[in-house]
């Protein structure tokens, strides 16, 4: 593009350029008048401009973007309205540690405090569920507060930042330069640090991992993966962190998820040594804070995370390392191999623990057609191992989440805020950010129809995605606790639904619908040969039974 002298340009254009030095080529939006100025900077600038249609998706999909690649997804949306919109996104890479700027177009500075139109304090509604939020005032600081914003949005514990954008702002000169691409700072353990880790480690008799943190790599789960086999320690994922660990691989025990195999939580109440790596211990790993016990992980836990407010927040550790648990693995995977008695112990401990989460994995019987275990294990084998599933909420998502075998870094996009209406966005956006993988949407009756309207953004681009929405006619986690708590009274969760294929079909994508499990197999491979010949996005309408309501568990 034409780069403006820094004297000739404004604050939009100037917006631009931060853009660029921070290696972005891919942002989302819903357009608005109040940030028209940066939608003209953006002509020209070799920046993919994604036009989606509600500003939730347009977050979720910069969200998912930010996941996949630890750098900020980017995301544009206007004042107001369009602002509150976009909050559960930024609920979502705030709970999920994910690397995201939103910027938001704002009223002018002369209007300020007048209760203008659609006019909000930003510092104010984003305080609570941002790492920082800012409104930049004077063109002049574009430069240094954006650039700041990316800084922030990646470093440490990532999470989103909110960039607010008065309009009269946005027009005015800016003659600062832009500064260089800024890095993420990772905390590194000290090496006191990593020796006393090290030290815990090789004392262990009966010691358990939990793997969680941000954005880990193929070369991070290499080393994890010969660090656990050198020390034959089973490994476990905290909530929504699968793609940390190999789940095929002998040593993986499992998530602790809202369920978790019976054998993996007896393995924590009976483990010498819990390491919990980037994991923050939250209320859902740990069962409502239930399953780890706070008198005993001050003798047994090894607790390392990036920020330091979050060691010895519920469960007290005998260690406590503020680092980026990506930081020590170079270190761990180096350490002397178990050997001997203590060898035979762990590997004996292990096997009890890996072989209740292989049970875990075998699907048992339903009431309906459709069996979604069954038809998750035919997505895992339909699926090459770099593929990408991204879901939502709701108890359709139990069954992936039980049965599907993450086997690569960045292949799960799940909401760990449990936020419904992620799914599909997140499918859209990572088709859009990882060109060449395939990419799966699992998306509920419920949970898609809250971002339905999102498939025209993929039709519009012909994302490469296929979508299986799953229908039982009901939002089928809150029937379920009600089945719990108030049985065969049912209030509010029943729901009409449209003809979805019909639906799909009206926004330019191929359908199909699968009533029985030995449809699903046909139909899938049908839609990834769609998807693969360029033909754009497919949907698969999948018919459960609402019995069926959560894997191992019906309705009666």
């Amino acid at each position: 593009m034409d780069t403006p002298t820094p004297a000739a340009r404004n604050g939009a254009q100037a917006l631009i350029e931060v853009l660029h030095a921070q290696g972005v080529d891919l942002a989302f939006c819903v357009p608005g008048e109040s940030y028209l100025a940066v939608l003209d900077a953006f002509i020209g600038a070799g920046i993919s401009l994604i036009t989606c249609r509600h500003e939730a998706g347009a977050g979720n999909m910069a969200e998912a973007a930010g996941k996949l690649t630890g750098r900020a997804g980017v995301c544009f949306v206007t004042r107001g309205p369009g602002a509150a919109h976009a909050t559960i996104a930024v609920h979502t890479a705030m709970q999920d540690a994910t690397p995201m700027v939103l910027f938001v177009g704002q009223i002018a500075t002369t209007d300020r405090d007048r209760e203008a139109f659609q006019e909000v304090d930003y510092r104010a509604m984003f305080g609570t569920v941002a790492k920082w939020a800012v409104e930049i005032d004077h063109a002049d600081r574009v430069p240094e507060l954006v650039t700041r914003a990316f800084h922030v949005a990646e470093s440490g514990r990532p999470g989103p930042v909110v960039v607010a954008l008065p309009e009269d702002m946005l027009v005015a000169p800016c003659a600062t330069p832009v500064p260089p691409r800024v890095a993420p700072l990772l905390p590194v353990a000290s090496p006191e640090a990593l020796a006393a880790v090290a030290a815990r480690v090789q004392a262990a008799q009966r010691p358990v991992a939990i793997i969680g943190g941000s954005h880990w790599s193929a070369a991070d789960m290499a080393r994890l993966v010969a660090f656990a086999e050198a020390q034959e320690m089973p490994v476990a994922t905290s909530f929504r962190r699968k793609d940390r660990f190999p789940n095929s691989h002998r040593l993986y025990t499992g998530d602790l998820g809202f369920v978790a195999p019976p054998t993996l939580l007896k393995a924590l109440q009976e483990a010498d040594l819990i390491l919990a790596l980037g994991s923050r211990l939250a209320d859902i790993t740990t069962g409502g804070y239930t399953r780890l016990d706070a008198a005993r992980t001050a003798e047994v836990l090894v607790h390392v995370h990036p920020v330091a407010e979050e060691l010895h927040k519920v469960f007290p550790a005998a260690v406590a390392v503020q680092a980026d648990a990506r930081t020590l693995l170079p270190g761990l995977a180096a350490l002397p191999a178990v050997a001997g008695a203590t060898r035979d112990a762990r590997k004996a401990f292990a096997a009890a623990t890996t072989a209740g989460h292989l049970a875990w994995k075998t699907p048992g019987t339903v009431t309906g057609r459709v069996h979604m275990g069954e038809v998750v294990q035919e997505l895992r084998r339909q699926l090459p191992t770099d593929g990408i599933v991204a879901s939502g909420a709701g108890n359709f998502a139990a069954w992936l989440h039980r049965y599907f075998m993450h086997d690569a870094p960045h292949t799960q996009l799940a909401p760990a805020s449990g936020a419904m209406g992620y799914g599909l966005p997140a499918a859209i956006g990572a088709a859009l950010r990882a060109p060449g993988r395939r990419v799966v949407g699992v998306v509920g009756d419920g949970c898609g129809l809250m971002s339905i309207t999102e498939l025209a953004t993929a039709a519009m681009y012909q994302a490469p995605v296929v979508f299986l929405l799953v229908n039982n006619g009901s939002y089928g986690t809150i029937r379920m606790y009600q089945e719990v708590r108030y049985p065969g009274r049912v209030s509010a969760t029943d729901i009409a639904n449209p003809d979805f294929t019909a639906l799909a079909r009206s926004f330019g994508l191929v359908a199909q619908r699968v009533e029985a499990t030995a449809e699903f197999g046909p139909a899938l491979a049908a839609a990834f040969q769609h998807v693969d010949e360029g033909r754009g996005p497919a949907l698969i309408e999948i018919i459960t039974d609402v019995r069926d309501i959560a894997p191992g568990r019906t309705i009666s």
